[in-house]
């Protein structure tokens, strides 16, 4: 049994006070060490999550986190998935501590997505984290390849720019009730139309923002988890990893992730659960089309459109997804992403999630969901309420 025993973040947004990602990364990981009840030297291993040297410019960066943090000693792993890094991370920290190998793991996403270059040079660089032969030598963007899955999509579902609007006023709202949100905001619907069109259908507002931030837990076997936590920290009882053909014209439906439903799947069988003990789901949403094409493939839905429509993801709805604000109103320094995903779950099951966002009815189970280029590198991340929470 893994426990997560500790888990906190820090403000997602652009940095323009002179601090690097490794005071990000310090910060984080003190609160969750705080909230865990253990000390440094009770760490095993530090798992941390950094999708692209281009952002940190630091090679190997668990080699300067882990002085950093004092855990020179440790055992460290640094893991790359894409949009999937974080939950990358989480994984591979589950598995330690399932292996015994580890009875301790400290798991840091972290990356200056805002502030390390220009938004012109990061768009490429995510050109290229498709295939770079097919995709990035043509120049095309993540938003044109994402807007052409959500019209696949909206082709087989009938969706419209209309769910579009309200996935973004859904998440921004929740964001404002977030106080480590980088966008919250309420919108009308006017805005969208007189939004700039990025890639048909999706204007900017539809866009998550690039982040800086950073993300952390500390996860324990159960055995090993001090009495006072062992009593009330939610268990991640589910891990479930997928891969897809990275080029969206190659595959069968390029409308639906497959490889998420496999992910899904997977986590979901480890747990011994199905979708619908699901009670609360943070998902991968960068573009606001693929929070839609994400509850699909995880089955959170018959029909997704319409459970929209009505309100079921919404703050009282049946079942809540991005309470945070997801990407699109918390924000997205990839690396932290997933991690803050498990993070704000872990802390929704616990009763210790953000006033105003807290559901006040008992919470079983809760999902997390990333992925790495367009639903190809997917990763899914199942937990369980502690009995006494």
């Amino acid at each position: 049994m893994v426990l997560v025993i500790g888990a906190a973040q820090t403000p997602f947004n652009r940095r323009k006070d002179g601090t690097s990602f490794r005071d990000w990364a310090g910060d984080a990981f003190d609160a969750a060490l705080a909230m865990s009840g253990i000390g440094r030297c009770d760490i095993d291993a530090l798992i941390v999550a950094s999708e692209s040297d281009f952002f940190t410019l630091q090679l190997n960066p668990a080699s300067v986190l882990v002085q950093d943090l004092g855990l020179t000693g440790v055992q460290t792993l640094r893991v790359e998935g894409g949009g999937a890094t974080g939950q990358v991370a989480v994984h591979a920290g589950v598995e330690r501590i399932l292996s015994g190998r580890a009875r301790h793991v400290a798991v840091l996403g972290v990356d200056p997505s805002a502030s390390a270059l220009a938004g012109d040079s990061i768009r490429e660089l995510y050109g290229y984290s498709f295939d770079f032969w097919t995709d990035g030598l043509s120049g095309v963007t993540s938003t044109s390849l994402y807007a052409l899955s959500w019209q696949a999509f909206a082709a087989q579902h009938g969706g419209t720019s209309a769910d579009l609007d309200a996935v973004t006023m859904k998440n921004r709202g929740n964001a404002m009730l977030n106080p480590n949100a980088h966008l919250p905001r309420h919108h009308e619907v006017g805005e969208f139309t007189a939004s700039p069109m990025i890639a048909s259908p999706y204007c900017r507002l539809h866009c998550s923002p690039l982040s800086d931030g950073a993300a952390a837990l500390i996860l324990s076997s159960a055995q090993a988890a001090p009495d006072a936590r062992r009593k009330t920290a939610p268990e991640i009882n589910g891990i479930g990893s997928a891969s897809d053909l990275p080029g969206l014209g190659h595959r069968k439906n390029p409308g639906h992730f497959e490889a998420k439903s496999l992910a899904a799947k997977r986590a979901m069988a480890m747990a011994e659960i199905s979708a619908s003990d699901i009670a609360v789901a943070e998902v991968y949403d960068a573009y606001a089309g693929a929070e839609v094409q994400a509850i699909a493939a995880l089955g959170l839905s018959d029909n997704p459109l319409n459970a929209l429509r009505s309100g079921d993801f919404a703050q009282s709805g049946r079942c809540p997804v991005n309470l945070s604000g997801g990407l699109i109103g918390q924000g997205a320094p990839v690396g932290a992403t997933g991690v803050a995903q498990t993070a704000s779950c872990a802390l929704m099951l616990e009763g210790r999630y953000h006033k105003g966002l807290q559901p006040e009815r008992p919470l079983g189970h809760a999902l997390a969901d990333t992925h790495g280029g367009i639903g190809t590198s997917c990763a899914v991340t199942t937990l369980r309420a502690g009995a006494s929470a």
